[in-house]
C-alpha cells in the first residue's frame, strides 16, 4: 500500500492541533487517509484547521491538563465514530528561566500540560487499545530531553518525564501489541520557536542564525545539516512511527534535529 492511502480506515486523536506540528501531524495522517479529532485549547484554530482540511477532521477543543475532559473527548468520539487507532501527544509549552528565577507557578504550568497531558491523554488510548490488540501512541518530545539547555530547565525536565512514560507504557502494553514511541524534535520553525527569536538581540534573523551556528557560550550546539526543521519534518517521523511499516518498532525515541545534539 502506497504512504497516501496506509493510514485509511484509522482514527486518530491529535493535542496541540492548531498550529505548528500538530497542525502539520493532522495535515500528513489525513493526507495518508486517516481521520482525525484534532485538539487544542485554542477552538477557533483547531476549527480553521478543520476547515482547511475537509470532513476527515474533526475540532474538539480540550485541555490536556483535565483529566476527565480527556476521557470524555476519548469516548465521545469512539461512541461517534468508532475505535481509536492512533494517539499523538503534541500540546507542550515552555515557560523559559534560569533556575533560580524560576517560580512555581511556571513549573507547574510547564509539568502539567507537557508531562501530566501526556499521562492523561496515552492512559486513556491504552485502556481501550489493549483489549483490542492493536494501536499506537507517539509523544512528540524535545531533543531538549537529551541535552542540557541554559534557561529550559522546566521545560526539558517535562520532556525527559515523557519521554521515559511513554517508554514505560510501551512495555507494559507491548504484549497487547500497542506500540508507544517518541519523536524528539530539535529547533523547528514554529510559533514558539518564533516567540524565542523575537526576545534574542537583532530579533528572528540573528536568532535563526545562531540556532544553526550554535552557541558555545550556552553550550549549545549547532545545526550539523545546516537547516531549521519544518513543522512537516516532524509530522513526517510521527507518519511513520504510526503506520505499519513500523510495527516492529516500538519504546523507540526518533530524534529529528538535523544532528544537532550528536545523538548525545
Amino acid at each position: 500500500m502506497s504512504a497516501e492511502h496506509e493510514l485509511t480506515g484509522r482514527l486518530a486523536l491529535v493535542t496541540g492541533a492548531a498550529r505548528g506540528i500538530g497542525a502539520a501531524v493532522v495535515e500528513v495522517l489525513t493526507e495518508q487517509g486517516a481521520h482525525v479529532i484534532a485538539t487544542d485549547t485554542d477552538e477557533p484554530g483547531v476549527e480553521a484547521l478543520a476547515a482547511r482540511c475537509g470532513d476527515r477532521v474533526i475540532a474538539r477543543a480540550l485541555d490536556v491538563t483535565d483529566a476527565g475532559a480527556v476521557e470524555h473527548v476519548v469516548a465521545e468520539a469512539e461512541r461517534s465514530l468508532g475505535p481509536l487507532d492512533i494517539a499523538v501527544n503534541v500540546a507542550g509549552i515552555l515557560r523559559g528561566a534560569a533556575v533560580v528565577d524560576l517560580d512555581d507557578a511556571d513549573w507547574a504550568a510547564v509539568f502539567a500540560v507537557n508531562t501530566d497531558g501526556v499521562f492523561h491523554v496515552s492512559r486513556a488510548a491504552a485502556r481501550r487499545m489493549t483489549p483490542r490488540g492493536r494501536g499506537s501512541i507517539v509523544t512528540v518530545a524535545s531533543n531538549a530531553a537529551g541535552i542540557p539547555r541554559s534557561g529550559m530547565a522546566a521545560y526539558a525536565a517535562s520532556k525527559a518525564a515523557a519521554v521515559m512514560f511513554t517508554k514505560c507504557l510501551g512495555l507494559e502494553v507491548a504484549r497487547y501489541g500497542v506500540r508507544c514511541n517518541t519523536v524528539s524534535p530539535g529547533s523547528t520553525l514554529t510559533d514558539m520557536q518564533r516567540a524565542m527569536w523575537v526576545r534574542s538581540p537583532g530579533g528572528e534573523k540573528a536568532g535563526r542564525r545562531a540556532v544553526i551556528d550554535g552557541d558555545p557560550a550556552s553550550y549549545r550546539t549547532g545545526i550539523p545539516l545546516g537547516r531549521i526543521a519544518e513543522p512537516s519534518d516532524v509530522a513526517d517521523a510521527v507518519a511513520f512511527l504510526v503506520s505499519d511499516r513500523a510495527r516492529h518498532i516500538t519504546l523507540h525515541d526518533l530524534y529529528v534535529d538535523g544532528g544537532a545534539t550528536l545523538r548525545a
